[in-house]
């Protein structure tokens, strides 16, 4: 095993098998033995974990994410394949999985514990830290039976990370629950990453998988697609989700770091994206904080369209989205088009972001989503810079300028002028 790796996947696959008989299963566990029925939910997936490395895996239901991560950590066998891992591994899968209903909070917080090789005196030690991190009072020494979903996450998270392992797998687990505790969570998981833990993560959400991975896995039929820079699998993914009716998907290399991901039936196209001033109608590159901007978008229809929706959304360089709408939402979109139609969208905006680099993505479909009728999704549409040319200086990738009073009591008010005199005597 390479010493930079924490963790090496080879060659992982899955199968399920039915036997015409019990016996010719067990004979099947020491010779081989045709199956009357083979179901392959996973197929040589390979990819190595290095220290202090968070990945992501992504991939539409049933793709064989969950069963991936049970075979990693152990809980299930693989068919083929082999799983090495060296250091501690702490994992959250399927929510409340190897609870018992009838025990209390604290009861299975121990239970989990020491299912994770934590010995008597070191649970002793971890259970107030787990009672104060799921924060669910007096419930912790209730029945399980009568927590919510989100209660359950609590308990199960805090015990996973009471203390810092090598590894922590997390899968969905986080998508429960109230806010406050999934900003808390992913506190706590960027906490063990800056003290050297990686991460292994399934998640349907963009954003948590932006902000806290380095690499992407996308799996899709139980096969890996691509293993990536986030932004980049996920732009793949979605142009995935958005072709389910089997229309192709292209990749083309822009420069050095940017792969664009254009997808889509065909049925129209967009052919230029541009961003100009407002008032002069100059192209831009660089734009001013709080400049008026207008977005020109030219669209050629290729087929007759009962419906037309165009929208477009604004990435920061590290492909988290800033801001997305479309004509469905503005309640413009464009009904009975006729094939060979040429429409010029100007969309005007001001642009409230802060310095740095964006990238800004169109589509074209019918209804509120692309995932119905994609006409053509472009990522990397435009990009384009915003610079700070006279605004005070701010942090962040928003611009919000704002006016600040403050009210002092007439005490403090006195107590200012005195010292005034004082300074000036």
């Amino acid at each position: 095993m390479n010493e930079a790796n924490l963790m090496e996947v080879r060659g992982l696959s899955k199968a399920y098998r039915r036997y015409r008989s019990e016996l010719q299963r067990v004979l099947g566990w020491f010779m081989s033995v045709s199956p009357l029925e083979e179901t392959w939910v996973l197929r040589d997936v390979s990819f190595d974990l290095k220290h202090g490395e968070a990945v992501g895996i992504v991939g539409q239901n049933g793709a064989g994410k969950s069963t991936l991560l049970k075979m990693i950590t152990g809980t299930q066998r693989p068919t083929c394949g082999d799983v090495v891992v060296s250091g501690r591994v702490a994992a959250i899968l399927e929510l409340g999985m190897g609870f018992n209903g009838d025990l209390t909070g604290r009861q299975n917080a121990r239970h989990a514990a020491a299912l994770f090789g934590m010995s008597p005196e070191e649970i002793d030690l971890i259970m107030p830290d787990v009672e104060a991190f799921a924060e669910i009072g007096d419930y912790f020494d209730q029945p399980m039976r009568v927590y919510s979903s989100g209660m359950q996450m609590r308990v199960a998270f805090a015990v996973a990370t009471a203390r810092r392992p090598d590894l922590l797998i997390v899968d969905e687990a986080l998508s429960v629950g109230d806010a406050y505790f999934q900003h808390k969570s992913f506190d706590r998981i960027r906490q063990f990453q800056r003290q050297g833990s990686s991460l292994l993560i399934v998640s349907h959400d963009r954003e948590a998988i932006m902000r806290l991975c380095d690499r992407v896995v996308l799996i899709d039929e139980g096969r890996m697609l691509s293993d990536g820079p986030p932004a980049q699998v996920m732009d793949y993914y979605n142009a995935l989700i958005a072709n389910r009716q089997g229309h192709d998907i292209e990749v083309q290399r822009l420069n050095d770091d940017v792969l664009q991901t254009s997808s889509g039936s065909g049925e129209a196209r967009t052919l230029s994206v541009s961003l100009h001033d407002a008032s002069s109608g100059r192209q831009l590159e660089d734009i001013a904080v709080g400049q008026e901007v207008e977005l020109r978008l030219v669209i050629e229809t290729h087929a007759a369209l009962d419906e037309l929706v165009v929208g477009y959304m604004i990435k920061d360089r590290l492909g988290q989205t800033i801001f997305g709408t479309n004509t469905w939402h503005t309640h413009q979109p464009l009904t009975d088009l006729s094939a060979g139609e040429k429409l010029d969208y100007r969309i005007r905006f001001t642009m409230n972001l802060g310095p740095g680099s964006y990238s800004l993505s169109t589509s074209l479909h019918s209804a509120a989503t692309h995932l119905q009728n994609n006409y053509h999704w472009l990522d990397y549409a435009l990009v384009f810079k915003v610079v700070n040319a006279s605004e005070p200086f701010f942090i962040g990738t928003s611009w919000m300028p704002p006016r600040i009073e403050c009210l002092r009591s007439a005490s403090h008010a006195c107590d200012e002028q005195d010292h005034g005199r004082d300074r000036t005597a």
